[in-house]
């Protein structure tokens, strides 16, 4: 009985103390996952999330437009002849096991991009070898080109800074820690990496970093944990989004999903200005592609009205090239291409008459996960049907398309995706899409080859004079479309499912808005 009471006693104590504020629930981030957390090991979209919210780079892309702000380094000079940059960089910057950011560090990083030569690599290989990265002291680093390199500032934030005294006690066979940083991570970025919560493209968890070298004062609800959780498929994506089960669709809403979204009162459609392209490869090096009239044809039976103004409902502006509208280097005077039947149909017949063989069908990958590129792939294969050209449609992810694209023989026939802003220079899309030394990347997958193009590309690279920069990339953007090696549809406008309960959401083109560190949740 005495036992009865005063467990009665204490119940009663329980109920009358307040209530314990529970803490919000984790925001869930319905968006792609990378297919390794190393930083230096891909290059992709997925890939930004990481290198946005777990790493820094010595520079960072903010707002949009997007500008270029000092973000790890504090400042920097460059000599006259654009071949010495010196960064200082910040005082009481720590990883995330607490050890400081030193010069080392960033050579370290470096030279591990370097010399691993995968994913951002490509925008420094040409110009730049490990031995050339050193520090001048604890908090200063030298960088030597062997040629001068426009675009070297706009691309470092490309780069991340990783800690090598995470990673040491992890090489294997002087993998430089490869397989380690695969799951695992070694950053100093607001979010760091709950230990064993990574599956590749499936699910990863990142919890806030208090000692974030910028601090938390300008937020003061940030979000504790986030739980990034890709639905692949559209239609349950959305669905996911409505019901509450995750807080963020990818950047790619379908445009028949908008109303759908807004119309739910607990959710929104975040629309924003981007620089991302939608393009149609062609693999320039196998037939009937590598002859230019087969590939006009192609060109002029894609419709483009029909696409961005019926199915994607005027969500997006038609672009004439591989450059956004709104980019520096684009020729004001560039004419889209038409949809025109009558045309395409000359130059099959010009193609035929060459030699060239339309009879096989040709096979286009669209990336399932992605349902823009699916409606893209049918309705083209119902105007080709009217040439007389088989189009098959092959469904494929985004991994699985790229790993293809490292040679000619194995890159598709035709492949549908977008390029988004990594940097904000011609070289992140012309340049690097179609100079023929980026063969083997998956920007440079439609194989095209002209040494004019070339030679217009690299010397827009390496001159100093941003006019002289302005009139070579326009030069080549002129010289490439009028090649037709692809198919330009449209410059995006991001769209991107929200809950309404994420608060500071803000948009930037390179990351896609992806930067949690900005964003508070309301419960």
């Amino acid at each position: 009985m005495h036992l009865l009471r005063s467990a009665f006693l204490a119940l009663v104590m329980l109920a009358a103390q307040p209530a314990q504020a529970q803490a919000p629930r984790p925001l869930v981030w319905g968006d792609t996952l990378p297919a390794t957390l190393d930083p230096h090991a891909i290059f992709d979209v997925p890939s930004q999330f990481v290198l946005l919210n777990v790493y820094d780079g010595l520079y960072r892309y903010q707002g949009n437009p997007p500008r270029l702000e000092p973000w790890l380094a504090e400042s920097h000079t460059v000599s006259a002849d654009g071949l010495t940059w010196d960064f200082t960089l910040r005082a009481g910057v720590k990883f995330h096991d607490g050890s400081a950011m030193t010069a080392e560090d960033v050579v370290y990083s470096f030279r591990r991009l370097l010399t691993m030569n995968r994913g951002p690599s490509a925008a420094f290989t040409p110009v730049l070898t490990p031995d050339r990265v050193t520090a001048t002291g604890p908090l200063t680093v030298r960088f030597v080109l062997s040629s001068p390199y426009s675009p070297f500032l706009t691309a470092m934030p490309l780069v991340a800074i990783v800690n090598p005294r995470a990673i040491a006690p992890n090489v294997v066979n002087n993998d430089w820690g490869a397989a380690w940083l695969a799951v695992n991570s070694a950053g100093s970025g607001a979010y760091s990496v709950l230990p064993g919560n990574y599956q590749p493209r499936v699910s990863l968890d990142i919890q806030r970093f208090p000692d974030f070298f910028r601090g938390w004062a300008g937020n003061p609800r940030p979000v504790e944990t986030v739980r990034a959780r890709p639905v692949m498929e559209t239609s349950t994506r959305v669905l996911a989004l409505l019901r509450g089960e995750i807080d963020a669709t990818d950047s790619y809403l379908p445009t028949d999903q908008v109303e759908r979204v807004e119309r739910n009162p607990r959710t929104r459609v975040a629309r924003d200005e981007s620089m991302r392209v939608f393009v149609i490869r062609m693999n320039n090096m196998r037939s009937p592609f590598n002859n230019r009239d087969a590939r006009l044809c192609l060109t002029h039976a894609f419709n483009y009205e029909g696409f961005n103004n019926v199915i994607l409902r005027g969500f997006v502006v038609r672009n004439g090239g591989p450059n956004p509208n709104n980019l520096w280097g684009n020729p004001p005077d560039l004419v889209p291409y038409a949809f025109d039947l009558t045309r395409a149909r000359a130059h099959c017949d010009a193609a035929r008459a060459a030699g060239v063989d339309l009879s096989r069908p040709l096979e286009i990958h669209v990336q399932n996960e992605l349902e823009q590129t699916v409606q893209a792939a049918q309705m083209y294969q119902a105007d080709l049907r009217r040439l007389g050209i088989t189009l098959r449609i092959v469904p494929n992810t985004w991994p699985g398309i790229t790993s293809s694209t490292t040679r000619s023989e194995t890159t598709p026939d035709m492949w549908i995706h977008w390029v988004s802003t990594y940097f904000v220079d011609p070289e992140n899309w012309v340049g690097q899409m179609y100079d023929s030394q980026f063969h083997g990347t998956w920007k440079a997958s439609s194989w095209y080859s002209n040494p004019e193009v070339d030679r217009l590309l690299r010397a827009a690279r390496t001159s100093l004079n941003r006019e002289e920069r302005q009139r070579l990339y326009a030069d080549a953007t002129r010289r490439v479309v009028a090649d037709a090696p692809d198919i330009w549809v449209y410059n995006t406008v991001n769209l991107r499912g929200l809950s309404r309960r994420i608060e500071g959401y803000t948009f930037s083109p390179v990351g896609s808005g992806g930067e949690i560190r900005l964003m508070s949740l309301a419960e």
